[in-house]
């Protein structure tokens, strides 16, 4: 759930969006109406089976800050029962960008590859879909496609997230020099098809600071969930299976099935 790796030599103001947090009403609900999508799922099962499936191939899943493999455990179950070759990041709880992480992920992301035997798609929660589009920048050929959630890859000011106060104080333990990115480094495109799935409930980062301009490579898609809902949110379920199930080498925009457009505001 964090910001930004190195800070920048000058702030770029409010280029990203408002210089503000989310609204505290939202902040304060976020336990609440994560566990409410969590309470959603089982309603949702019926037609979350019928997602469309794909060709099988390596799915690498990265939490967010403060979180570990255990917060990711309902999304992997559900794309492994799709089919696909799931892993976690098997790095124990994410502090931030420490000297083991940096050095531990291009080996998960090359593992998974070879075990998949193709490239792998990278689906990152927060701050590990920060993680997920810098493995896809350094490492495109491993690297099908990027799928971030709630990820504020376009943060230009730390006031703009609530948790920058728990990124901080881990700072020790995070790399130091050229192995962090800056700000501006994260926000800059990847050459990659990704996906940006955010929300304006989001209580946690501004949403501004999750979307990108769309391209030919990058699409956003708006679901309606807290921060802490993305890896339980039956839409954001919806969306994932659907963008992995796109054949590699292919690009289309996302578009839900009528029956579950009110599910999408930004995509109905």
């Amino acid at each position: 759930m964090a910001y930004f790796l190195q800070e920048p030599a000058a702030s770029r103001g409010e280029a990203g969006g408002r210089v503000a947090p989310p609204p505290a009403r939202l902040y304060l609900t976020e336990p609440a109406r994560g566990l409410a999508g969590l309470a959603a799922l089982p309603l949702a099962a019926g037609w979350l089976s019928s997602a469309p499936r794909g060709d099988r191939h390596g799915v690498l899943v990265l939490p967010g800050l403060l979180a570990s493999d255990t917060s990711t455990a309902l999304l992997r179950r559900y794309l492994s029962l799709l089919g696909y070759n799931v892993r976690g990041w098997q790095l124990g709880r994410n502090v931030g960008p420490t000297d083991k992480v940096l050095a531990e992920l291009p080996k998960a992301l090359a593992d998974l590859a070879r075990r998949a035997g193709g490239a792998v798609s990278i689906i990152g929660w927060s701050l590990g879909g920060i993680y997920a589009r810098e493995l896809a920048r350094k490492q495109p050929d491993l690297a099908r496609q990027v799928i971030t959630l709630g990820s504020p890859f376009q943060l230009t000011d730390p006031r703009q997230s609530r948790a920058d106060g728990s990124y901080r104080r881990r700072s020790h333990l995070h790399a130091t020099g050229h192995q962090v990115p800056t700000r501006e480094e994260i926000a800059r495109p990847i050459h990659v098809p990704s996906t940006a799935v955010y929300s304006r409930q989001d209580g946690i980062v501004s949403w501004q600071t999750c979307i990108a301009p769309e391209s030919g490579l990058h699409e956003n898609v708006e679901v309606r969930c807290g921060h802490l809902g993305f890896g339980v949110d039956p839409a954001t379920l919806w969306v994932i299976a659907d963008r992995l199930a796109t054949p590699a080498g292919a690009r289309h925009r996302f578009r839900p099935p009528l029956v579950l457009r009110n599910l999408f505001p930004g995509n109905r």
